[in-house]
């Protein structure tokens, strides 16, 4: 029999705190449930998480007590015996603040539910303003935008360009000239509420993959903007890479002498496909097909090693619509031809399913993963 010291026992309070953090986590799993998969009843809740019904009826109470969850009665079908009461997630229990930084010179934002649902929005120009400037630009329409909530606010979740670490420090945002700018804590101590910050192509993919049906397989979400940037969800989990780096596909070098980038080099992705520069191409007497040919052909090249490499299931473009779905069209045969038939065969390039609010949207992902533990 092994001994241990007094020491070596874990305290009363770190055993309180473990209690805590474990029945948190069962709350969470009963409102993924809820949120996955709709309506149940606390006895299918029970078989779905796994816990007792006598857990399951606690903590059912608790959520009602919260106001985020309601009785919905008996369902349509008839039973033999008693009928089950069924619950289900209030989506106007809660709102959150979600912002968009990665419009060009703009910031634009909403005030949406639990269901991702928009309550309302807002957008100004940022009218050039950097550094400093634009910090204290995005904290003024933070808190204007949310005296539009008609419920609490749970969070706020904010998409910013560029590289973010992830405890919400904008890295390096060229484009905003942002370097190690801690936006989640100014924000947070700004309007007192917790703040989620995070790569723009990042919350896209979140919200694409909780929201918009985006597969498990391997799932990588292309956003088209200011800038180009990538997020990549695999089995369920957004990657962040080494340094939070992970999806700065927009600054490979795709043609060696090119444009300048905003990043101080030359012939990136981004100087092909971010939104600008398309348009300027267009504007300039270029055919709309064949700019984006163009593009196509430099994305295609740029991306069929990583659809090689993961085995994607599915490319997902976000930007405008009117850009983004032609461009899904073009780039998806030329990227299949680049990759081996095993890897082509089920490979899908789509434009988003979330429209013009899938960073919005992924932006209260964050919120709901971060405060609910839903995603």
């Amino acid at each position: 029999m092994s001994w241990r010291s007094p020491t070596d026992r874990p305290s009363r309070g770190r055993i309180k705190l473990q209690r805590a953090d474990s029945r948190r986590h069962h709350r969470s799993m009963l409102l993924q449930e809820l949120f996955a998969e709709g309506p149940a009843s606390r006895a299918d809740l029970a078989r779905a998480s796994g816990l007792t019904r006598v857990t399951v009826s606690e903590l059912v109470g608790e959520l009602l007590a919260d106001g985020l969850v309601e009785e919905l009665g008996a369902p349509t079908e008839t039973r033999v015996g008693k009928p089950p009461t069924m619950v289900g997630l209030v989506p106007d229990a809660k709102h959150v603040l979600a912002i968009d930084l990665s419009v060009d010179d703009h910031v634009a934002g909403a005030v949406l539910n639990l269901a991702g649902q928009v309550i309302t929005r807002d957008a100004r120009p940022l009218e050039g303003r950097r550094g400093d400037a634009a910090v204290e630009a995005v904290r003024a329409f933070a808190a204007d935008l949310i005296t539009g909530a008609t419920s609490p606010v749970l969070g706020v979740g904010v998409a910013s360009p560029g590289v973010v670490s992830p405890d919400g420090v904008v890295l390096d945002a060229p484009n905003l000239g942002w370097h190690d700018v801690k936006l989640a804590e100014t924000l947070g101590t700004a309007l007192d509420l917790p703040v989620y910050v995070a790569n723009d192509a990042n919350t896209a993919v979140l919200g694409e993959f909780t929201f918009g049906g985006g597969a498990e397989g391997g799932l990588m979400l292309m956003r088209l903007s200011t800038g180009v940037g990538a997020g990549l969800v695999l089995g369920g989990t957004l990657l962040h890479g080494d340094g939070g780096a992970a999806g700065e596909i927009g600054h490979v070098q795709v043609v060696a002498d090119g444009e300048e980038c905003a990043c101080g080099r030359r012939g990136c992705l981004e100087t092909y496909l971010s939104v600008p520069r398309l348009r300027r191409r267009i504007a300039g007497g270029g055919s709309d097909e064949g700019v984006l040919t163009e593009a196509a052909g430099h994305l295609a090249g740029a991306l069929a090693p990583v659809v090689a490499t993961l085995n994607l299931g599915e490319l997902v473009l976000s930007g405008p619509l009117d850009l983004v779905e032609p461009l899904a069209r073009i780039a998806a045969p030329l990227i299949r031809d680049r990759v081996m038939p095993v890897s082509a065969e089920q490979f899908v390039v789509r434009a988003t399913a979330l429209g013009d609010d899938g960073v919005l949207v992924g932006a209260t992902g964050l919120v709901l993963a971060a405060e609910l533990g839903v995603s």
